[in-house]
């Protein structure tokens, strides 16, 4: 069973993925990213383990983006 400590609110995710509240209940909205609600009093929760995986994909997203840039800019035709 999961702890609550491997949970953090919507304030605390936000900062850590360095977007706006609003911009993360989007993304939970949209299915970007997963969202945990608690049952005591309806709160969204995210996983500390779910927004340190979402960071990673955005990480590998942006390097390929810039790597597929670079090769534009060098690409001599």
């Amino acid at each position: 069973m999961q702890k609550l400590t491997d949970y953090v609110l919507t304030a605390e995710a936000a900062e850590i993925l360095g977007v706006s509240q609003n911009t993360l209940r989007a993304w939970a909205r949209d299915g970007k990213i997963s969202v945990h609600r608690n049952p005591a009093n309806g709160y969204r929760l995210f996983k500390r383990s779910d927004l340190k995986e979402f960071l990673k994909k955005v990480a590998a997203s942006e390097k390929k983006s810039r790597t597929t840039k670079s090769a534009k800019k060098t690409d001599p035709a």
